[in-house]
């Protein structure tokens, strides 16, 4: 039987129902297109269906129910603890952190997480209560360890009943029933997959992910890290490769792999000299991902290799280091990369995501990516082909004095957007708050090598007032870091939230004097200060707004107060000099929302100014602060927001090292 419109098997079209009856049900036929398209692109603006927002990571929701009018009345609705008292009962020992890293998402109204132990837990998004929690997979203490990675994902096979949760917990790929949490006992070995790393292992390394999977069509791709591995980025120069995977969404198979530092016969692998690529590793990428499911592209931003401040070993640009790479969702094929860094010295990665958006330019319409470096560039390629939307300019850069060291000649300078973060360290940039803090400043910076980005790491000496290493600005954590960007699809602004402080002589090299040392020079030392504050000056944290139609600086506003009230500068009346913690950022139709961060975030400066709990609206067409709260303890992870039966939500991770995490629902009464 053939229905109306198919083709025949010769091609024709089967005539013989009356015009009028075609017409009405071609009409009809439509109608229902249409409604079943309005509905699928309503579910996608109440919910929240990837821990970024959508797979393209923008941190966005065209939601207006909160607005700039309202948001003054917004208030706690409920609280629910990431902390499983059943758990902690039945394990006493059991140690747990308060660095509740994972954003929720929502699917018809059921919010998907994992709690501060990686256990993945459904709660009902109008109360906060529970629907079901993910149960271990034995009840050992070393089963029950674990903690959260930043988000889950969702898949929905042929069957309308196969909706599934896919999680990554210690060195497993879980795949859970979305309606009742049982393992799918298909997937892999009774519900979950190894994620163990067998290839090239120099050293007997964990797997580990700070991160969680991306689902694209029906392969779950996953990255990760290595745990175990020695003190990776400092003392050692072997490491574990960290290879980008791919996993069928229903069988749990390995479907491919991507060797992010190449073996014989693989594109790049000329970039590592003195064949270096046998035993390096630890560039993975422990950062989110974005995939342009139109495309069939996943974005993976890579990390610096080991050991960062130190290269002799490896000559080079060292792809796929410190690069973005495009690949084939279906196959793990490289589709294009570009590299941002080449032969990193100074652990400035790709760590922000990988943000995707269409931008107009000079009349051109491209569909872009923005990803994020530590060092403060933002690089806005086209997602299609890599190409860049501006000019990026191979620019010459200080050379090493490390016997045996080879810096790149050159460094990629974008010429459009401007950085978004101070970048090198000069006298301009030294705390001029007072003359003696200027005077104490030029003091201290005379003990190390200062000078513009991409100043390489110098040998240090044990002399008292002599070289103390290189001062870095950014700092090894960066300017930017996981939690940076979020891009609005409606103006083309990219917002950039960004952390300043120097960083160090941690990324100076000291001459090693044991034989048995892996490497010949080692990091060492620790951020200067004066009296607990930065020889820099603020903001210390910082929101950067990007017109990524002209690719200029909008506004920058100061978040947070941050050292203001110090005993030096307590009676200055500065304005607010930021926070340097790692809060992410939620985009609306009009506002943007941001936290502080928590002292138990990662790189965290352990002072009372260095993290806060206050919880901030800004209007983000100008940067003025519209609304604050103080909520429970600082953020941890990113907020995120949906609309459930007729009401606006937005739902906080928060916690600290002293007070317990858990998620926070905001509405409006």
């Amino acid at each position: 039987m053939y229905r109306l419109g198919a083709r025949s098997p010769r091609g024709g079209i089967v005539r013989g129902l009356p015009r009028l009856l075609t017409a009405c049900v071609c009409l009809g036929l439509a109608v229902v297109t249409a409604a079943a398209i309005r509905a699928q692109e309503r579910g996608a603006a109440t919910e929240w269906r990837y821990f970024g927002g959508n797979k393209a990571f923008t941190r966005y929701s065209p939601l207006d129910q909160i607005s700039r009018d309202n948001v003054k009345t917004l208030k706690i609705v409920w609280r629910r603890p990431a902390v499983s008292d059943q758990l902690m009962q039945a394990f006493p020992d059991l140690r747990v952190t308060n660095y509740l890293r994972s954003t929720p998402i929502v699917v018809d109204g059921v919010l998907y997480a994992q709690n501060v132990h990686g256990l993945v837990v459904a709660f009902d998004g109008e109360t906060g209560k529970t629907v079901w929690e993910q149960e271990l997979f034995a009840r050992t203490l070393e089963e029950a360890a674990g903690s959260s990675t930043r988000g889950v994902d969702y898949w929905q096979g042929g069957a309308n009943d196969d909706k599934r949760i896919f999680a990554i917990r210690g060195e497993y790929l879980y795949a859970l029933n979305a309606r009742t949490g049982k393992p799918i006992t298909e997937f892999g070995d009774q519900g979950r997959a190894s994620l163990h790393f067998q290839e090239n292992q120099p050293l007997a390394a964990r797997f580990s992910d700070t991160t969680g999977p991306l689902v694209v069509g029906n392969v779950v791709v996953v990255t990760g890290n290595t745990a175990g591995a020695g003190d990776t980025g400092t003392f050692k120069k072997e490491a574990a490769p960290e290879d980008v995977r791919g996993f069928d969404a229903r069988s749990g198979k390995l479907l491919w792999t991507f060797h992010v530092v190449p073996r014989p016969g693989e594109f790049g692998i000329e970039t590592w000299g003195n064949e270096s690529w046998k035993i390096a590793g630890d560039l993975g990428a422990w950062n989110p991902m974005t995939a342009d499911e139109d495309l069939g592209y996943v974005y993976i931003p890579l990390t610096a290799p080991t050991a960062s401040a130190w290269g002799v070993w490896r000559p080079g640009d060292n792809l796929f280091a410190d690069s973005l790479v495009a690949l084939d969702a279906k196959t793990g094929k490289r589709v294009w990369h570009f590299q941002t860094v080449h032969h990193n010295l100074w652990e400035w990665e790709n760590v922000g995501p990988a943000m995707l958006g269409d931008i107009t330019v000079d009349g051109r319409r491209i569909k872009a990516v923005m990803q994020p470096n530590k060092n403060g560039f933002l690089f806005v390629l086209d997602r299609t082909n890599g190409k860049p939307v501006w000019p990026i300019e191979e620019r010459p850069v200080p050379q090493s004095n490390v016997p045996g060291e080879r810096t790149s000649l050159t460094q990629p300078f974008p010429t459009k957007p401007p950085a978004f973060d101070r970048q090198g360290v000069a006298d301009a940039d030294l705390i001029d708050y007072t003359p003696e803090l200027k005077a104490r400043a030029r003091e201290i910076a005379k003990e190390f090598v200062t000078g513009p980005l991409f100043t390489p790491p110098s040998i240090t000496t044990d002399e008292p007032g002599m070289n103390r290493g290189t001062l870095m600005l950014p700092g090894s954590w960066g300017a930017a870091n996981w939690n940076t960007g979020a891009f609005d699809p409606e103006t083309g602004f990219y917002y950039a939230v960004s952390a300043s402080l120097p960083g160090p002589s941690n990324r100076a090299l000291k001459k090693m004097t044991n034989p048995e040392a892996t490497m010949e020079y080692a990091s060492v030392g620790s951020p200067p200060d004066i009296e607990g504050l930065p020889i820099i000056k603020g903001p210390y944290g910082r929101v950067t707004a990007i017109d990524l139609k002209t690719g200029t600086q909008v506004w920058m506003v100061a978040n947070g107060d941050g050292p203001r009230h110090h005993p030096l500068l307590k009676d200055l009346n500065l304005p607010a000099l930021g926070v340097p913690n790692r809060p992410a950022p939620l985009l609306t139709k009009t506002l943007l929302f941001l936290g502080e961060g928590s002292n138990a975030v990662s790189g965290t400066p352990q002072t009372d100014w260095g993290w806060g709990r206050m919880f901030r609206a800004y209007d983000k067409a100008t940067g003025a602060v519209i609304w604050e709260t103080t909520l429970p303890s600082g953020t941890t992870g990113g907020p995120m927001t949906y609309m459930l039966k007729g009401k606006q939500f937005i739902v906080v991770p928060v916690g600290s090292r002293n007070e317990p995490a858990e998620y926070v629902a905001l509405a409006l009464p």
